[in-house]
Parts: C-alpha cells; sequence; structure tokens
C-alpha cells in the first residue's frame, strides 16, 4: 500500500523539486498568481522541520523546472522572454545562462536535465495549441495578450495556406494562418527558414549557454525530460486540444525517445498518425488538414513508446533506481509519472476527470500501473533524492471553471514523500 506524506505545504503553485547532493531540498514556485497569489516565481530552500528561506524571488513566471548542478540550481523560466538561469549557491547570486527564449504564447521553456555529454537539455512549448494563433489565446487566464509570438519553425518548412478567421477582440475580423501572427496569414507555398532558438523543440547548450542548437523539432510542449541510465533521453510530450481556430480532438500526451535530427510530427502528426485522422475531428470547428506541404522534405514522424489516456495531462517523471525502499526490485528502470489531470471544459468537452495520480510505466513491455493513492490535488513533478527516496510536487487547488475561467487557491501547493506501508490501515 502506498501513502503520502506531507514534508512541506502552503506553496503558491508549485512545479518543481531538486536535491542538494547533501540532500537539502529546494522548491520552485511558478509565480503564476492565480486567486490572488503574488506574481513572480520563487526558488525555497527547505531547513528543518520545513523551515523556509527564499532564495530568489521575481523570476519570469511560469517557473517550469529547477535542477541541482555542481553546487548550483538550474533554473527554467517561462515568462517572457524565456530564460535558462543559475543560481550559485556559494555566491547566493543569479544570473542568466541562456535569454530571449521564445514566448510569449500558450507554452513555455520547460525543465533542463542533464547529459552525460554535460550539456544542458530542454525543451520549448508550442506558441500555440496546433499552429494557428486563436481565440483559445486570449481565453487563457496567464495570457489576455492579443497578438501574442506565433510559432518558430526549427527545420526549413512549406506552408499550404491553411487560415482561419475569427473575430478580432479589438475590433472587427482577423484572418490568421499558421506560423503568423494574429490577424496575418501567409500565402499558399510560403516557405519559413529554421533556426535557433525555435519553438515545439528539444535544444541543448553548454553549461555556460554557449553552442545553443537544436536536437529534434515537432514536440508540442514537451514538459518532462528525463535521461535513463544507459543515456536515452525520453521526453513527455504534451498533445494537442479541442480549441481554438484549429482544434484537434482525442490527442493523448505521449512518451517518445529523442532522437537527435528527428520529426515529432506537431503540428501536423499526433503520435505518428495525420491529424485528418477521423480520431482526431473535433466536434466543432472543421475538420483539421495539413498546414505543411513538404512532409516529404520532413524525417517521417516519430511514433511515441507510449500514449497516455487523452486530457490526462502527462507533465514530469523520474526513473526508479536501485536499492530504493519503497518500489521492489523488479521495479528498477521504471518511470513514474505525475498525471496533472484535464484541463475541462478549456481543452475539450466536458466530461469525466482524468489524470490527478501517479502511473508507474514497465519500460520492457511498456504497460502501465496506476499508483493507488488518495489526497492529491494537481501532481506535477516526480523526484527521487540522493538516498533514493520519491517526492512528489502537488501544484494544488486549480480547475477550470464552466466559464473558461480559472479557479484556483493559492498556499495549497505541496511537496509530499511518497512511501510503502506493507500493511493496510
Amino acid at each position: 500500500m502506498f501513502t503520502i506524506e506531507t514534508i512541506a505545504d502552503s506553496f503558491n503553485f508549485p512545479t518543481s523539486v531538486a536535491f542538494g547532493e547533501d540532500e537539502t531540498i529546494y522548491v520552485a514556485e511558478s509565480g503564476l498568481p492565480f486567486g490572488g497569489a503574488p506574481p513572480g516565481g520563487r526558488i525555497w530552500k527547505l531547513g528543518p522541520g520545513a523551515q523556509r528561506t527564499c532564495l530568489i524571488d521575481g523570476l519570469r513566471p511560469p517557473v517550469n523546472g529547477l535542477v541541482f548542478h555542481e553546487g548550483c540550481l538550474i533554473v527554467s523560466e517561462g515568462g517572457y522572454p524565456g530564460r535558462i538561469g543559475r543560481f550559485e549557491l556559494a555566491s547566493n547570486s543569479y544570473e542568466p545562462i541562456v535569454d530571449g527564449l521564445p514566448g510569449f504564447g500558450n507554452y513555455q521553456t520547460n525543465m533542463v536535465a542533464v547529459g552525460n555529454d554535460g550539456k544542458f537539455y530542454f525543451s520549448q512549448g508550442a506558441m500555440t495549441n496546433s499552429g494557428i494563433i486563436g481565440l483559445d489565446s486570449y481565453d487563457l487566464g496567464w495570457l489576455k495578450h492579443v497578438p501574442h509570438a506565433c510559432d518558430i519553425p526549427g527545420y526549413d518548412i512549406v506552408l499550404g495556406g491553411v487560415s482561419a478567421r475569427t473575430p478580432d477582440p479589438r475590433g472587427g475580423t482577423a484572418i490568421t494562418g499558421a506560423f503568423a501572427p494574429f490577424g496575418n496569414a501567409h500565402p499558399e507555398g510560403h516557405s519559413i527558414k529554421g533556426r535557433v532558438p525555435c519553438t515545439s523543440a528539444v535544444m541543448r547548450c553548454n553549461p555556460d549557454g554557449s553552442e545553443l542548437e537544436l536536437v529534434a523539432w515537432g514536440l508540442r510542449n514537451a514538459y518532462g525530460l528525463c535521461f535513463t541510465s544507459d543515456g536515452r533521453l525520453l521526453a513527455i510530450d504534451q498533445g494537442a486540444d479541442a480549441r481554438g481556430s484549429r482544434p484537434l480532438a482525442n490527442c493523448p500526451d505521449a512518451l517518445f525517445e529523442v532522437r537527435p535530427g528527428a520529426w515529432y510530427g506537431w503540428p501536423d502528426f499526433v503520435c505518428g498518425r495525420p491529424v485528418h485522422s477521423p480520431q482526431f475531428a473535433p466536434l466543432e470547428g472543421p475538420k483539421p488538414s495539413f498546414v505543411l506541404r513538404n512532409h516529404a522534405q520532413l524525417p517521417p514522424p516519430e511514433q511515441p513508446l507510449f500514449e497516455f489516456d487523452v486530457n490526462a495531462a502527462a507533465v514530469k517523471f523520474d526513473i526508479v533506481p536501485p536499492m530504493n525502499r519503497v518500489f521492489e526490485s523488479d521495479c528498477e528502470g521504471h518511470l513514474i509519472v505525475a498525471l496533472f489531470g484535464d484541463e475541462k471544459p478549456l481543452t475539450g468537452p466536458a466530461g469525466p476527470r482524468v489524470g490527478r495520480v501517479l502511473l508507474r510505466i514497465d519500460p520492457h513491455d511498456w504497460s502501465a500501473h496506476p499508483i493507488p493513492l488518495f489526497g492529491l490535488s494537481r501532481p506535477i513533478d516526480v523526484r527521487f533524492s540522493p538516498s533514493r527516496e520519491p517526492f512528489v510536487v502537488d501544484f494544488g487547488e486549480f480547475e477550470i471553471t464552466l466559464d473558461k475561467g480559472v479557479s484556483a487557491k493559492p498556499a495549497t501547493g505541496k511537496l509530499l514523500q511518497l512511501k510503502f506501508s506493507a500493511t493496510e490501515v
């Protein structure tokens, strides 16, 4: 029987936990001002008795990642513009490593994973749901700005001339095309050169931020990254939603192995399947069609290792280490995944709730095994400490209302420790 113990609470929408070599715990708050929470991301250091010290605040929200590396905390700031920074614990100083990353859009700069080559790998989410800026970008509570930045391809693309007509919140009507600012459209056959930095990608750089380069393109929002013991980079990519000017229905989140030079299909394929497949047709809105017309010049879209339930919102994950005291020895190497849960009715039709749990995935056969737990609101990060103890970050109470607003309670985020009890209570 699995149980959870609260280590610290009253956080304002935390997203990440990291551990020093001496087991010191650090927690990152997103800085999203839901429910009146104070704006600006923060990094907390936890001391004895869960006493906490704020190491830094005023970070660009949302803070999406926190990693301990060689005496420093590597911070992913998703705000405008996105950046990755380094907090030097010895000198109590903070400096940007990579700045000017794409924003301001639906998704942001995400967590860093350190590779065996010593480089920092991170993902940059899409600016849009599925390639075209729509009024869903205006509806999102943390945006409220139209226009916002359009997507930037990592590979050379040729557009098919697809566009959408919507009301313009500033007055009149807007016609918006793929990879274009709101109210603008490129003609059919228009070419856009790939560049770095870009959106919908995994990139990497040296620890000092130099030699920024593209690893792979076409991952819509690879929120969670993790290296396996044999050096493979795994990513959880969040699927598109039934919203906006190019709605896609029933798109699962997916687990991929990130291969250099590969294409992961966004914005025209979902889990290797074309967007015009019947399963992706929305209940409302046009049947989706390709926005790119040079698929033959791109790598074939990659197939996922695993598909999650639609709207489960798979986020971050960690890999079960050997000799841990919670999972059995035959679970070594398995993935423990946090499922943040659906954001209906914003991301799809109202219906049964999904997610809000932890999931164990066996990489030998890619089978899924729910971890029975009570008391989770919105799990968002899973991390094993240096002593191999599993911890879970709970984002807190957060729901989308029927009018597509946000209902959230500050100071409901928690840091939890996952434990196993041989005897049921």
